[in-house]
């Protein structure tokens, strides 16, 4: 997806913009651009590549205005160049917009403009909107927000939209569609912004704009509409996110510093959700939708990418703890599959975003099937939170790394407390196990800060290991979604091919590829399937492969097969997950350093993805 920021006050536009950018970077680095309005100039500057490029192209020629609107581009229509770049404008520069989504019909509307003597200059689907507002306005429309609602009714597809007028040089007019949006009210000054990380600086209190709502925003102020024209009533939300928590205190790389939040994370979610002194959950989330919980005999995870994983390990827990029969789906294919659910059952969407475009499509056709919802959502005020009839805030805080790691292990906590609670509410755990449980998941935070004690051996078994090309993450059980994640972790951020399987189905073709120059991870923590995971890795070691073992602490065996082992504390098979999960992303975040990736901000990828 794209990030949008405008602004509407008394200071530098151009300076609030590229700050606001900066922290929305993540959401795709093809190129960058903003145009701003000072009097009835507009300015416009793009630049391909990096941010850094637009940085210094406004450092050499600085432009004016205390109005502007700013985008950075994950492209879609059109490949990543200058004449690509946002913000677009119409046939005669009149009119400038900003725009994320995609505009399903934008080859139908271009040819009708181009009847109309309109030319265009990129590839993107986004230039049309801006040659049919000015189309509009050249056609009779009074003011920007009636040409904006006309273009508006022509457009199939999803959209945020920011635009803006030389006629009207203090006004911005926005809209969405699919793709998330917002407004900042600070003082004497209005943001708009994709999300919230990127005027958290400025100000905390936020209006989410729903589907089809039109803002219009100027020097007074703003105000709200539907597409039809409307008035709507608003709430302003006061966000509580930490600052600096959007900033790398330090750090390199935005992906270490969030690997190493994790413990303080985990500790943070069960600060809030555990009574301490009687060992006792408090999930009012839960609590808020009891009866529809106690009539379910089915549960539903959904999600994609990472989430995915996480809801895999969810399956696996849901079932073990709360004996309700799960099933867990990818959103993208959820929303086309037909699906068999009993009425009643309960559909778990997880997303760190809540703008997830595949998965709020499917969580609107669980409701339209009439089914109850339930979310893990990391942005208050987020689309699918307010879809849901309830949602678990995970409070991971910004995840500014395109890579998700610590927004990772808060979905895996939150579902393993999800999943307790459900089983005493369901009577499925005795007070004695869960009490027990409970007490297991205070020593996670602590267990997890001992990882880091072998992040050094970690950084050399990448040094040694970086050149490979191929590599296999191999896991049994609860652990099989670790390799998943484990394997995508390291596709996503050094660019190394790589597969993950259940290890039982390494005989089964894929030990086919398995020779000196293949790496394979091997998940191999104490378990019940233990020994079945030692026979995986002699067979790999008779192919002469190369092996990396993430075992438990006091393992001696394992050193006789393994190339490298790298060890994790000691905890129950069925935590085990919450542990593993640092190890591979550290191994992944070195391995990317030793190639010279960019971590933060990996190729072709952005943070959420507001379409499909």
């Amino acid at each position: 997806m794209c990030g949008i920021i405008g602004y509407i006050g008394k200071k530098n536009a151009s300076k609030i913009i590229i700050e606001s950018l900066q922290r929305l970077e993540y959401r795709g680095y093809d190129s960058a651009g903003l145009a701003t309005l000072d009097g009835k100039d507009l300015y416009l500057c793009r630049e391909v590549g990096d941010l850094q490029n637009l940085i210094n192209t406004i450092q050499e020629f600085p432009v004016k205005g205390s109005l502007g609107i700013g985008h950075t581009r994950w492209a879609t229509h059109g490949e990543p160049s200058k004449i690509n770049a946002h913000p677009h404008t119409g046939r005669r520069d009149q009119v400038a917009i900003v725009h994320n989504g995609i505009i399903e019909n934008y080859e139908q509307l271009k040819e009708k403009l181009i009847g109309k003597g309109h030319k265009f200059k990129s590839e993107t689907d986004s230039e049309v909107i801006a040659h049919l507002i000015e189309q509009y306005l050249d056609n009779g429309a009074q003011i920007l927000e009636q040409a904006v609602l006309c273009a508006l009714m022509d457009i199939k597809g999803t959209y945020a939209i920011a635009a803006v007028s030389k006629k009207e040089p203090n006004k911005i007019v926005a809209a969405r569609c699919g793709s998330p949006l917002i407004l900042g009210v600070g003082d004497n000054e209005t943001f708009i912004a994709s999300d919230t990380s990127a005027i958290i600086p400025y100000t905390r209190k936020i209006v989410f704009l729903e589907d089809f709502q039109v803002a219009v925003i100027d020097d007074q102020g703003f105000k709200i509409s539907n597409i039809n024209g409307s008035s709507v009533n608003y709430n302003i939300t006061e966000i509580d996110w930490d600052v600096t928590a959007a900033q790398k205190k330090g750090y390199a790389h935005f992906m270490l510093k969030e690997i190493h939040e994790q413990p303080q994370m985990v500790k943070k979610i069960l600060n809030e959700k555990l009574d301490f002194k009687n060992l006792d959950l408090k999930i009012d989330e839960l609590i808020k939708i009891k009866s529809q919980i106690l009539a379910a005999h089915q549960l539903i995870i959904q999600a994609c990418g990472t989430s995915y994983h996480a809801a895999m390990i969810g399956e696996i827990i849901f079932e073990y703890f709360t004996n309700l029969h799960t099933d867990v789906e990818i959103s993208s294919e959820f929303r086309y599959k037909h699906f068999i659910a009993e009425q009643g059952s309960l559909v778990i969407s997880i997303t760190q975003s809540g703008e997830t475009a595949d998965t709020l499509v499917a969580l609107k056709k669980a409701k339209q099937r009439g089914l109850n919802t339930f979310s893990l959502c990391n942005v208050v005020g987020s689309s699918i939170a307010r879809e849901s009839d309830s949602v678990f805030y995970i409070h991971a805080g910004p995840e500014i790394g395109v890579a998700s790691t610590k927004a990772f292990t808060a979905q895996l906590f939150s579902l393993y407390l999800i999943s307790i609670f459900l089983g005493a509410l369901k009577k499925n755990i005795k007070p004695e196990l869960k009490n027990s449980l409970i007490k297991d998941l205070t020593y996670i935070p602590s267990l997890m800060s001992r990882v880091f004690d072998v992040e050094n051996y970690i950084a050399r078994c990448a040094d040694k290991y970086h050149e490979f090309r191929d590599f296999y993450f191999l896991g049994r059980g609860i652990n099989y979604a670790s390799a998943l994640e484990g394997s995508l972790k390291l596709k996503e951020v050094s660019y190394i091919h790589s597969s993950a399987y259940p290890a039982g189905e390494l005989k089964h073709g894929p030990i086919a590829l398995v020779t000196e120059n293949m790496v394979t991870v091997c998940i191999v923590p104490k378990s019940v399937t233990y020994d079945k995971m030692m026979s995986n890795i002699q067979e790999i070691k008779a192919r002469k492969g190369k092996v990396i073992a993430i075992a438990t602490e006091g393992d001696e065996q394992i050193k006789k097969y393994a190339d490298d082992v790298i060890y994790i504390p000691e905890v129950q098979e069925i935590f085990s997950p919450l542990l593993v999960a640092i190890p591979l992303q550290l191994l992944a975040y070195y391995i990317a350093l030793k190639r010279g990736c960019n971590v933060d901000k990996p190729r072709n990828l952005s943070k959420g993805i507001a379409v499909d």
